[in-house]
């Protein structure tokens, strides 16, 4: 099983960027769709983005589609989320995940076999 950690979160002004890092271990990153899931103070987990295992697929949530962009590393075993022109709504704790887009829209731990600690983000003038 696939061993995740994140890393990059902070505070940032409306409009502005971060790139968050997850660090994987083991062989089974490569072979893995992942996924970026958040949750904002007092909601529920929502799904943000999914990467195919080869990175050449990305899916997106409506809400940060045209904004975030998904990538990854295999040779690295690093998942990357880029965030531009955040808002105080993308404010939240930003999981990296094993596994693809779920298929419903109630998101459950159990829904991914593997999931990091968390980094917080934090949109705020």
């Amino acid at each position: 099983q696939v061993q995740l950690v994140e890393s990059g979160g902070g505070l940032v002004q409306p409009g502005g960027s971060l790139r968050l890092s997850c660090a994987a271990s083991g062989s089974a990153f490569s072979r893995a769709f992942m996924s970026w899931v958040r949750q904002a103070p007092g909601k529920g987990l929502e799904w943000v983005s999914a990467i195919s295992s080869g990175g050449t697929n990305t899916d997106y949530a409506d809400s940060v589609k045209g904004r975030f962009i998904i990538s990854r590393d295999n040779a690295k075993n690093i998942l990357y989320l880029q965030m531009n022109s955040l808002k105080p709504d993308d404010t939240a704790v930003y999981y990296c995940a094993s596994g693809g887009r779920p298929r419903r829209p109630v998101i459950l731990p159990a829904d991914f076999t593997a999931w990091g600690q968390g980094t917080q983000v934090t949109v705020s003038s």
